[in-house]
């Protein structure tokens, strides 16, 4: 930070929303025609789609690489890098090493063209971020929280802790989306397509429109993922699943829930609800349930209490004899530092799990699985009774080579995986097909449809206050 106050982004007005082509409309009938430029707009879309989403996730980086990649000829391919450096989307101005000619002008992604805003809303945190458009997190803030406060409230933070996390970072472009991570599966999420409504997710924010607000007051389109399928992407890409081509994701909370990675790309299923183990059937004690009923946060709680309140737990009964409160954190500590009945109720909690994740293993062959989330984080009990169980339970071959490692992320995982998220959607081939002419996603005819609509019902909000560049909104 140089101590100056960064200069506030314009929200509400988007300058890049439809740029020009070196200041001419960018119709193809309105200029003469050069060399390998197609007749129309509609012909030249698909080849910058395919050429920019090479030089994105670097399968090419040079001229001479994009032509053997795409099988483009060279004067179509220098039309088209072209066009996108006069939209902001590439930059050719380093030069690659030498290999017994002319050095090679390398074609870098814009990442900084632009940035996107996430946030991850936890059943007791709130975090937020900045990241640019590769999907880099460029800036995190986390915050205690409560759900199940009002939503119009909650709703109000976030934007608040955006706008200050916009003011903090000063990113060069303008905002290009918006990518939460929610509690529980996200209904009517498919590639490439923003929210327009908010899905049923969280029961206290039932009618609340959340996504309808972002949209309208920052001007951008808004996608939203399950925590888990988030943490699964940022571990995926930015922690210990960089490079696996096959992985099981573990959040243990509350809820149980695991993100699928199968050949490199996050399996979402057919409405994106795969994962939720927490809902299968298990059995401990002679007790039948979900597995969230009998191994997950609240019954670590529960046991916890019932163990102090009879003495199985001095450690736990004198934490509640000066007043302080058990939860599942503090069953985890104890049974840390060896206290006998937290250590009964974490390891009674891995083997459940692990008995679920067995089976996973066993139909899914990963080579990698990570477990995630504040219980697994603060005690190392669990993590070694669900490696017993699934060693235990899983075919040799399936366990041969496998690996059962605790994150490394923590919460930075779902602000990571979110912008991974928004990142993919924004360039997806079918959705940066309908905006790559215009240089930007807020040119997108559905977006600008949605635009519409939000500016006939609704008056924009008044601009936010200047702060200081670490000022936390109150």
């Amino acid at each position: 930070m140089n101590g100056r106050s960064p200069a506030l982004i314009p929200f509400e007005t988007h300058k890049d929303a439809a740029l020009p082509l070196n200041g001419s409309d960018l119709s193809e009938s309105s200029r003469p025609r050069g060399k390998g430029r197609p007749r129309t707009v509609e012909t030249a879309a698909p080849s910058l789609v395919e050429l920019l989403n090479l030089v994105r996730t670097g399968a090419a980086n040079t001229r001479q690489e994009l032509e053997r990649q795409s099988e483009f000829g060279r004067a179509v391919v220098a039309d088209r890098l072209t066009m996108l450096g006069d939209l902001g989307l590439v930059d050719e101005s380093e030069l690659g090493a030498a290999t017994g000619g002319r050095a090679p002008r390398l074609v870098r992604f814009a990442a900084r063209r632009a940035a996107i805003l996430v946030a991850t809303l936890d059943q007791t945190a709130i975090g937020v971020g900045v990241a640019d458009l590769s999907g880099k997190l460029l800036t995190e803030h986390h915050e205690a929280a409560d759900l199940t406060a009002p939503p119009a409230e909650l709703s109000e933070r976030l934007t608040a802790l955006f706008r200050w996390s916009m003011e903090r970072h000063a990113p060069q472009g303008s905002i290009w989306g918006i990518s939460l991570s929610v509690p529980g599966a996200v209904q009517g999420a498919t590639e490439g397509d923003f929210l327009t409504a908010t899905p049923p997710v969280l029961p206290a924010w039932e009618g609340f429109p959340l996504v309808e607000t972002l949209s309208r007051d920052f001007g951008v389109p808004v996608w939203m993922r399950s925590s888990v399928e988030t943490m699964t992407m940022g571990e995926l890409h930015a922690g210990a699943g960089i490079g696996a081509r096959s992985m099981l994701f573990l959040k243990v909370g509350r809820r149980i829930g695991a993100g699928i990675v199968c050949d490199g790309q996050l399996y979402r299923g057919a409405h994106g609800a795969a994962g939720l183990i927490g809902s299968l059937p298990v059995n401990s004690g002679g007790r039948s349930g979900p597995l969230d009923t009998l191994a997950g946060s609240d019954m670590i709680q529960r046991e916890g209490l019932s163990a102090a309140q009879d003495g199985r737990s001095p450690m736990l009964a004198d934490i509640q004899r000066r007043g302080g409160e058990i939860t599942a954190i503090e069953v985890s500590q104890a049974a840390q530092i060896g206290d006998p009945a937290s250590v009964a109720i974490l390891t009674e909690s891995g083997h459940l799990i692990g008995q679920v994740v067995a089976t996973l293993a066993n139909a899914l062959n990963p080579e990698l699985i990570v477990l995630s989330g504040s219980i697994v984080q603060t005690n190392d009990i669990l993590l070694a009774a669900l490696r017993e169980a699934v060693y235990g339970s899983s075919h040799p071959f399936v366990t041969r080579d496998l690996r059962i490692i605790r994150s490394q992320m923590g919460s930075s995982a779902g602000l990571v995986g979110a912008a991974r998220v928004a990142s993919e959607q924004l360039f997806a081939p079918a959705f940066l097909k309908e905006w790559v002419m215009q240089g930007s996603p807020l040119a997108h005819p559905a977006f600008t449809a949605l635009k519409d609509r939000f500016s006939q019902t609704a008056s924009p909000p008044p601009p936010p206050r200047a702060r200081t560049g670490q000022e936390l909104p109150r």
